[in-house]
């Protein structure tokens, strides 16, 4: 890997376009390098995962919502929306898929210096190849592209200390892949790089307070956005520049300011792309850092035996994961019974509360209005706090595998005084977990969630197609598109009226 040094520079400064980070990531994209068989067999991985979360996620309102939109853009020739036959114009597709595959918080993530969820970048990549016929090896090259160019950002350089949403590396990492897929020049790719993230930089309001459906809406625009760039840059349109580097550009007004120096890597010429191997899926629809926190709620509610003993409990943990997700954001959304399912989704205090009491997590159940209002779930769950442990905070930043950690230490004092201890690295699904996910778990988890949605003829078709994505001719990836169950789909909710038809 090199390490690319990233500052502010002043306009006047003699800095060539070839110094930009954004070259830098036009160059790793348009490197013709052959992508390894063990990256190849988790982008496939990745594309059954997202194909299960989707199928879970399919009837509810916000996937409903995006589909529909969608539905009012259709194209002769264009990509296919989770669920339905047709073909849509691929922006608006890659939109619904985008939605359909992040509103339960299932897929992927990697965390480092900040946070993503890279199976983000498969919807518009997927979109585009089929609107224009790329064959399966293309469209692997540029999901290897993606996933190294956004967990090297993540990696590199935190959004989250300025409250900048985590979307602003994805929408890069989108217009990169897309440009390795067609196999487009340096050039053009570094235009649409500037161009996806001069429109992708939000606040993270979106993740804070009481969290509604945009959080899962914000991956698919970013997504949206990089196609669109991504084309305006094939017809000869430029992009502000430098984007990350200018007087005006992120960090100097988004970021750290004109006095901090990032420190990006990047792999060198000819040096494969690997880095999906680093992140990992979730086993529990949950955000990830609350992964690990739920096996270890389930592993110690045996030794607690009756759970109304538990006088309190703290969660010694990371700074991010007290600042997000725990007692540390001071959000009092976190403690609501009345919050909505995004904002269980990102209490901590809650989520484990749950896990001990039921001794499993599930998509809907979890979360379900009967469940958070449970009186003994609210009395146990307003027992929980969360503190920051610096020596968890180290290893969430560690850059060794082997010690990288997202969990935490659990003390559970009972009404006797007695405090029952335990901790937990990394969740079970972990690659260094008590369990970790290879191909057999991502099969097994889509076969369940596309249980009484997707009919089991048609599963089976998928998984077929997923394993010739590597030999599939242009025209081939149409085959990815999945249908369900029209029964299924007459269940979604009825949205309303909207200005497209």
């Amino acid at each position: 890997m090199q390490i690319h040094e990233v500052r502010t520079r002043r306009s006047a400064e003699d800095f060539p376009r070839t110094e930009h980070l954004a070259w830098k990531i036009a160059e790793v994209a348009a490197d013709p390098v052959a992508v390894p068989a063990d990256t190849q067999e988790m982008v496939l991985n990745r594309i059954i995962d997202n194909a299960a979360v989707s199928a879970a996620s399919v009837t509810r309102g916000p996937v409903t919502v995006a589909r529909v939109q969608a539905q009012a853009h259709r194209a002769k020739y264009g990509a296919g929306v989770f669920g339905i036959p047709g073909t849509y114009s691929p922006e608006w597709a890659a939109w619904a898929n985008g939605v359909a595959v992040r509103e339960l918080d299932f897929h992927d993530t990697f965390l480092a210096a900040d946070y993503s969820h890279p199976g983000d970048n498969i919807p518009p990549l997927v979109a585009v190849a089929q609107q224009l016929d790329v064959r399966g090896s293309d469209l692997i090259r540029g999901l290897a592209t993606a996933y190294e160019i956004q967990i090297n950002l993540v990696r590199g350089i935190c959004l989250h200390e300025h409250k900048i949403d985590h979307v602003a590396h994805l929408g890069a990492a989108s217009a990169a892949g897309i440009g390795t897929m067609l196999r487009l020049n340096p050039a053009t790719i570094y235009d649409a790089i500037g161009q996806a993230l001069h429109l992708t930089t939000a606040t993270r309001q979106s993740r804070k307070g009481l969290i509604s459906s945009w959080k899962a809406y914000a991956p698919a625009y970013a997504g949206k956005v990089a196609i669109e760039a991504v084309d305006r840059a094939m017809r000869g349109e430029g992009s502000p520049a430098p984007i990350w580097e200018g007087e005006d550009g992120v960090i100097a007004w988004l970021l750290s300011g004109p006095e901090h120096t990032y420190r990006v890597p990047l792999p060198g010429p000819g040096e494969p792309k690997r880095a999906i191997l680093d992140s990992y899926t979730k086993e529990h629809s949950a955000e990830y850092q609350s992964q690990a926190p739920i096996d270890l709620a389930r592993r110690m509610r045996e030794r607690i035996g009756d759970l109304e003993q538990i006088a309190s409990i703290t969660l010694h943990t990371s700074h991010h994961t007290h600042v997000v997700i725990g007692t540390g954001s001071n959000d009092p959304q976190k403690f609501d019974p009345d919050a909505s399912r995004e904002t269980l989704d990102h209490s901590v205090m809650y989520i484990f509360a749950v896990a001990l009491q039921d001794g499993t997590w599930h998509h809907e159940r979890s979360y379900a209005p009967e469940r958070a209002h449970r009186p003994d779930t609210i009395a146990l769950w307003r027992k929980i706090s969360t503190v920051e442990d610096p020596e968890w905070t180290r290893r969430y930043h560690s850059s060794d595998p082997a010690e990288k950690a997202f969990g935490a230490r659990a003390e559970i004092t009972l009404a006797s005084g007695e405090v029952i201890v335990d901790e937990l690295a990394v969740a079970d699904a972990h690659p260094l977990g008590a369990r970790p996910f290879a191909r057999e778990q991502y099969v097994a988890k889509f076969t369940e969630l596309a249980e009484g949605v997707v009919e089991p003829e048609e599963q089976r078709r998928f998984l077929s197609v997923v394993d010739s994505v590597p030999d599939l001719k242009p025209g081939g990836l149409d085959e990815l598109n999945i249908r369900v169950n029209s029964r299924v789909l007459d269940k979604a909710p009825t949205v309303g009226s909207g200005i497209f038809r």
